[in-house]
């Protein structure tokens, strides 16, 4: 008796085990189920966006955003990935999620109400959005989400990023982007794909410093050609190429989550050699990760309506009284660096000289000091910056 409950107990538990893995596998959301699309996949849907980007002409390829897509919604076993060298540039992915509702995500990352540098402040120095020539299009101060079968919408422009000291070697550069942003519905999910493609070699690579930890946002940036590392003070080197698809999608859950998924290739060295490993591409997406995360998942994070206005007190404010704000601000870099041992007082070759900034770059670099105020940081101009807003 007692041997034939157990047969027929083994025997049910044979039956509703796979039955319960199949239900787990269709109720269960996307971001745990099974990887079903390579890397090398997806790098190569990336890597057809980065065309339809690069030519206007080009039709959206659908099969790519969807193979993007259904990837970054797919469990991994690791959130960074080597990818295949392209055009001689290392590449790599990585993923992470930020507790944010998309909406809002939207308006703080990509509005032009916000400096987009203001949620990557220890990766852009300042990143400064314009039309493409010959067109007029701005990206948006509020997003209109679209519905489920609507059209994707597409927004072109070309941007002038200035980066912040490398990691691996304090090298600061600037460049400019062919820029395309994707927004659409996938499945119910809202999604934004930007794309990035360098044009043209990147200015020759400067000296700066690190000031204190990274995620202290300071920085001091010298006109000065070259590493200030042992042994590079001599190097002048270049960002040949950059490339990159990033992947922003809404988890559709309680509380709300998106998802980022970055594709990213770089070529840089000097010499016309490449000196970029995965791990440095990837240590990159890591950095920026942390730094945006702890910004956008802030309890101190202002509205950004109120962000945006201290952004337009600052636009209105006479060019003179900007510029004494920033000189200010470099002033208090420049000490900073003093104090820190990373330049000698008397050094003018690492004062931080070169061509007169433009309005905007002046107004994100006083944005971020404004920040730091707001979620609880120290500012180098301290809290009287803040003044601006009243």
């Amino acid at each position: 008796m007692n041997k034939m409950k157990k047969d027929n107990t083994a025997g049910i538990v044979r039956f509703l085990i796979p039955g319960m893995l199949l239900m787990l596998m269709v109720l269960l959301p996307p971001f745990v189920r099974a990887q079903s699309v390579s890397s090398i996949d997806a790098s190569a849907a990336a890597l057809k966006l980065t065309d339809f980007a690069v030519n206007s002409q080009n039709p959206l390829d659908v099969q790519a955003v969807e193979t993007l897509l259904d990837y970054v919604l797919e469990a991994k076993s690791s959130k960074e990935v080597e990818l295949p060298k392209v055009r001689q540039a290392t590449g790599a992915y990585y993923e992470f999620d930020t507790r944010i509702d998309f909406a809002r995500f939207l308006q703080y990352s990509y509005s032009n109400q916000i400096p987009s540098a203001l949620t990557s402040p220890a990766s852009l120095r300042y990143s400064v959005w314009s039309s493409p020539k010959g067109e007029t299009q701005e990206l948006p101060g509020i997003w209109s989400l679209p519905a489920r079968d609507s059209s994707p919408v597409v927004i072109r422009g070309m941007q002038r990023d200035g980066i912040t000291p490398d990691l691996t070697t304090e090298v600061h550069y600037e460049y400019d982007l062919m820029r395309t942003l994707i927004l659409l519905n996938y499945k119910g999910r809202h999604v934004l794909i930007s794309i990035s493609q360098q044009t043209g070699v990147s200015d020759v690579g400067r000296k700066g410093f690190i000031l204190g930890k990274d995620d202290d946002w300071n920085y001091h940036y010298t006109n000065d050609i070259g590493s200030a590392k042992a042994g590079l003070g001599w190097v002048k080197s270049y960002i040949y190429d950059f490339f990159a698809v990033g992947v922003y999608v809404d988890s559709g859950s309680s509380p709300s989550t998106v998802r980022s998924g970055m594709f990213q290739w770089i070529r840089a060295g000097w010499s016309g050699i490449n000196f970029v490993k995965s791990q440095h591409v990837i240590l990159g997406m890591q950095r920026h990760a942390k730094n945006s995360k702890s910004i956008l998942e802030s309890p101190h994070m202002p509205e950004p309506g109120r962000i945006a206005d201290v952004c337009r007190r600052l636009h209105a404010l006479p060019q003179k009284d900007l510029a004494i704000r920033y000189a200010s601000l470099q002033q208090a870099r420049h000490n900073l660096a003093v104090a820190n041992g990373k330049i000698d007082i008397h050094d003018k070759a690492a004062q931080e000289i070169g061509p007169d900034p433009t309005k905007e770059q002046m107004i994100e670099a006083l944005m971020l000091e404004y920040l730091k105020v707001a979620l609880g940081k120290s500012s180098l101009l301290g809290k009287k910056l803040a003044l601006v807003s009243r």
